[in-house]
């Protein structure tokens, strides 16, 4: 008996919570499709994510080209044994840090991710790549207004996203 009233409670609180969800939806309350909120109303860099090459992308989305710094510090593995999810920690000794962005070198697009740093906060960021094969990681800080940048091979051995 005491596991009817369980089954029966659970289903239940299944039917009542896809009810719920379809009033959400059915009135807008909840969107069915996510965007990236932008500061400041600064538009999506969305040519710079469609640039292959390092250099093009680092130009489109900083407006100059970077430097190799030795105060940039990458913690990410040398071999990966999953390419779906790399994990990369980017820290810097740099003053003024006003953007942190990741690049993965042979991916279709090289622009992983990029970051916006406030003024005041710590500059780290952390997050996991997906890693098409074998290539250069590259983690570009812009600091006092110019860019910098460190670079690190992964080898990937398995599962990227290609295949």
């Amino acid at each position: 008996m005491d596991v009817i009233n369980q089954s029966r409670r659970g289903f239940l609180k299944g039917a009542l919570g896809a009810g719920v969800a379809g009033v959400a939806l059915g009135y807008g309350l909840v969107p069915l499709s996510a965007e990236a909120a932008m500061p400041n109303g600064a538009a999506w860099p969305k040519k710079a994510f469609n640039t292959p090459s390092v250099d093009d992308t680092i130009s489109e989305l900083y407006g100059m080209s970077a430097v190799e710094s030795d105060k940039i510090t990458m913690d990410l593995p040398t071999i990966a044994q999953n390419g779906a999810v790399v994990p990369v920690k980017v820290e810097t000794s740099l003053p003024d840090v006003t953007a942190i962005a990741l690049l993965v070198a042979q991916n279709p697009n090289a622009l992983a991710a990029a970051f916006e740093i406030p003024d005041g906060t710590l500059p780290f960021v952390s997050n996991r790549l997906k890693m098409a094969k074998t290539t250069d990681v590259v983690a570009v800080v812009v600091s006092g207004g110019k860019a910098y940048k460190a670079t690190q091979n992964v080898k990937v051995t398995v599962g990227g996203c290609g295949g």
